[in-house]
């Protein structure tokens, strides 16, 4: 097996050399396609994350530490280079991974080419400011690096998280330390062997795989840590929180969504349709940010849901090789979970208004789910309420901007935010009202949106990836005071 992936999975990067880890013990890949056994990785711990943070911090005192911004920034955009030459093979490795087709995997991997291309081109171009103060100072801030900076990368998006986190910390001159998901940790590896092949220097980036309780704990614990980085969920992140406010450091959580698509009586529906399911379903509906929830002006709600259902009974469900556009979700353990929701849908008496078909060539081992559309349902009901993270919409009726905000702020979540229509004035006033870090009017998602500052409010979690907002983020302001005269 190990031929198949092209490297040896069981290792990890401390201080620039790839090594077992301190246990020897490994950990089972498994193929969320077939339920094979994909490969074993290492399973770090306490004494791997601390090897980690000294040599992460080794770097910072020496030769990545003395680079300048315009140093970093090159090596970034050797990095986003030689991700592109090897999208091919990296969107295999994450398909094969976490079960997304291929088109979907080549598209994280140029994601994150694009994350190290912007993050390169915006390392020299954070500027501290002079400060008008009293007569006889000059007064002037600067943006410094945190130091050793923590990365605990979820198995749905490992591509694109690593570069929006691990790539915007890198360029303020952070050393990194990696703690990818053990369900799905191919590409992150991969990405190590790419940071080494562009010359970043040892230490820069640490890369250590193992379990969320043994590893993620102790990088969240370590007293060596500047700052963290969290993506997952609600449950693990209060966890991270915690563990962190124990040493007094800094945390950007991105966790949990229930996000809306609110879809206007005026709104332009052929634009609109694609969109509606496509939010909700990408990555098996795996997604942080899923359009798991369509709230429809009711004048249109049965057009809506008539159109969505012809959709979902022609989405094609298959392993990610096939590059269909559905594949398998990512763990036994995950499938279940979503067939308990369609369990509590069925025995509420929620009704089906479309599933796509599974085709009984599916291989028996496979991690897969019929993608199912619910309508119509309740704003309180539990799978309008609750993150499902499987391939299940539920579309809402309403009557009024008044009521659509009601049942769009109405959950616990506010990470994002579709509003469809053409009146500019309610343009303006949902985007204004609406509780979430993100609103995108008339699309959805901004095709990824780099430049684009996420993060969510209320359970969705704190602080800003992507943009300059994260290179803010990933360093601290220092003031400085000179008096002269």
């Amino acid at each position: 097996m190990q031929g198949s992936i092209g490297f040896d999975t069981h290792q990890q990067l401390v201080g620039g050399r790839w090594t077992a880890t301190a246990s020897g013990e490994t950990l089972p890949l498994i193929n969320p396609n077939d339920g094979s056994l994909l490969a074993e990785i290492g399973r770090g711990g306490a004494a791997d994350i601390d090897a980690a943070v000294q040599a992460a911090q080794a770097a910072l005192e020496g030769d990545w530490g003395r680079l300048s911004a315009a140093e970093r920034g090159r090596l970034l955009l050797k990095m986003s280079a030689l991700v592109l030459e090897q999208a091919d093979e990296l969107a295999r490795l994450e398909a094969l991974d976490v079960g997304k087709p291929l088109k979907q995997g080549r598209a994280d991997a140029v994601a994150l080419a694009r994350y190290l291309e912007f993050y390169g081109g915006a390392a020299d171009k954070v500027h501290g400011e002079t400060i008008p103060f009293a007569n006889g100072y000059t007064a002037l801030t600067l943006r410094e690096p945190h130091g050793v900076t923590g990365h605990i990368v979820p198995w749905n998006y490992p591509m694109q998280i690593i570069g929006r986190s691990v790539g915007a910390a890198l360029a303020m001159g952070n050393a990194c330390v990696l703690k990818p998901a053990e369900e799905a940790c191919l590409s992150a590896l991969a990405f190590g062997r790419i940071a080494q092949q562009a010359g970043l220097p040892a230490g820069a980036l640490n890369i250590v795989p193992g379990l969320g309780e043994e590893a993620g704990a102790a990088l969240s614990a370590h007293a060596g840590v500047a700052h963290l980085s969290f993506t997952g969920s609600v449950a693990v992140g209060r966890l991270v929180q915690a563990a962190a406010a124990r040493n007094t450091i800094p945390v950007t959580l991105e966790l949990g969504g229930k996000s809306p698509q609110i879809v206007f009586a005026d709104a332009d529906l052929d634009a609109a349709l694609p969109f509606l399911v496509n939010a909700g379903i990408q990555n098996a509906g795996q997604t942080c940010s899923a359009a798991s929830r369509i709230l429809v002006e009711r004048p249109v709600f049965d057009s809506v849901v008539a159109r969505m259902a012809e959709r979902y009974r022609a989405l094609r469900v298959g392993p990610a090789l096939d590059d269909l556009d559905v594949g398998p979700l990512i763990s036994a353990r995950q499938r279940d979970i979503v067939q308990g929701y369609l369990g509590i849908a069925r025995d509420s008496g929620l009704q089906v208004a479309a599933q796509a078909s599974l085709p009984a060539s599916l291989p028996a081992g496979g991690c897969y789910v019929a993608p199912t559309l619910l309508a119509p349902a309740a704003p309180d009901h539990r799978l309008a309420q609750e993150e499902i993270f499987g391939p299940v919409q539920v579309v809402i009726p309403f009557d009024g901007e008044a009521e659509a905000l009601r049942i769009a702020n109405g959950t616990a979540f506010g990470l994002v935010a579709g509003v469809w229509t053409r009146d500019g004035g309610r343009q303006l006033r949902m985007a204004r009202k609406l509780q979430c870090g993100q609103v995108f009017i008339n699309n959805y998602g901004a095709g990824g949106g780099i430049e684009l500052p996420f993060g969510g409010v209320k359970q969705s979690g704190h602080g800003r990836e992507k943009g300059f907002e994260a290179l803010y983020g990933f360093s601290s302001l220092k003031t400085v005071a000179i008096k002269h005269d």
